[in-house]
């Protein structure tokens, strides 16, 4: 095979990465499951992707190290540069973007230096997502869920804006626990932010704890209402548990996965229960 064939290829692509990924978010996407690893001055990012996918990552805006742990894909470089990288591999990147095509079954770390635990606000500090990324996320209608909310306010007796000065409060909050996790709080289109399935989670699987010793976690603090909610509340001698209500989708290529919603009245009786 005449190898100038892969580097033009090669070059092609790096020259053409924004309409490459506009054409090949139209396509069908694959599971490429996101954990989050949150350890004292450390944040890691890691993702599994599977052979034989074509991969486009995110731009990222600063230098940083990589733990390439397993597999091994064909790389191209910004300047063209085709190179097969092979786990296991240890190396400082620049800014830029990660292209290349899965040779074998991959899990890869970036890992940053930050105190910083939650995934939102790491995302806005080292990633930049393209127009076409957002313009690419599914429109979900939320009527239903947002019509059942002002439902419970009226049989509680309670404002939204009593609900949102709740979500608000900071003086309760904690970061969750350390070690990895496979949820992230990103913009929502039932309200604001809420919480998001990075890794698919099976019905009756721990998604996140939501209060640990009367502490509030991010997934406590962010998790939407919906009238078919997707988790359930489990009481525990530590505090409450999200667990899974029905089989949930993780990161799926390109697309956000499922968001976790609970019935907030089901909260609310907890919390009166426990008042």
């Amino acid at each position: 095979m005449d190898l100038s064939i892969i580097d033009l290829a090669s070059q092609a692509i790096a020259a053409n990465v924004g309409k490459l990924e506009e054409a090949m978010l139209k396509e069908e996407q694959v599971d490429c499951p996101v954990q989050h690893h949150f350890y004292p001055g450390i944040y890691m990012r890691e993702v599994h992707i599977k052979a034989g996918t074509f991969s486009i990552g995110h731009y990222q805006k600063t230098r940083h190290l990589n733990l390439f742990l397993k597999g091994s894909v064909n790389f191209i470089h910004e300047d063209g540069r085709s190179e097969i990288l092979k786990a296991p591999m240890i190396f400082m990147s620049d800014p830029g973007r990660k292209v290349g095509f899965i040779l074998e079954d991959m899990v890869w770390l970036n890992a940053y230096a930050t105190d910083e635990t939650e995934v939102h606000k790491l995302e806005e500090t080292y990633l930049d997502k393209s127009n076409v990324w957002y313009k690419a996320q599914p429109n979900i209608d939320t009527t239903e869920d947002q019509e059942d909310f002002k439902t419970m306010l009226n049989e509680y007796g309670l404002t939204a804006e009593q609900v949102r000065q709740e979500s608000e409060r900071t003086e309760d909050l904690i970061p969750f626990p350390e070690g990895p996790i496979s949820v992230a709080v990103m913009e929502s289109p039932i309200e604001g932010k809420g919480l998001f399935t990075m890794a698919n989670i099976n019905e009756g699987d721990l998604i996140a704890p939501g209060r640990v010793n009367g502490k509030r976690t991010p997934a406590g603090r962010y998790i939407n209402h919906s009238k078919n909610p997707t988790a359930v509340l489990i009481e525990t001698p530590e505090g409450v548990n999200f667990v899974a209500k029905r089989d949930l989708q993780g990161n799926k290529g390109g697309y956000l996965g499922d968001e976790i919603t609970i019935d907030y009245r089901t909260a609310i009786e907890l919390s009166r229960r426990n008042i």
